[in-house]
């Protein structure tokens, strides 16, 4: 990997390895339709609702960003990300993000 002031250069190189990303699905198929219900809730359980609430108050505090929070999900094992909801996906970024910043063990 390219040192930190290099990377634009390495990117309009086309020096950086390649990151193929358990998420990254844009064109694939395969999928199915998306479900919707009809007047589906915001969250189906309190515990979604509880993990919105706490991922936005750290956010606002500062002990991580919208980026950061991105990047943890995205940096999930593939067999993780598959298995997991949409919040359980948060929940797990936030974890894996307070536990890197030594905040939580």
């Amino acid at each position: 990997m390219p040192a930190r002031r290099g990377w634009r250069r390495a990117l309009l190189e086309g020096s950086l390895p390649a990151m193929p990303s358990t998420h990254d699905v844009g064109g694939a198929s395969g999928f199915g339709p998306i479900v919707r219900e009809a007047g589906e809730p915001p969250f189906h359980h309190e515990w979604e609702a509880r993990v919105f609430v706490l991922n936005r108050r750290l956010m606002q505090l500062g002990f991580y960003n919208l980026d950061e929070f991105r990047f943890a999900i995205e940096r999930m094992p593939p067999e993780a990300y598959r298995a997991s909801s949409y919040y359980e996906k948060w929940f797990l970024a936030i974890e894996r993000l307070l536990s890197e910043k030594g905040i939580i063990r």
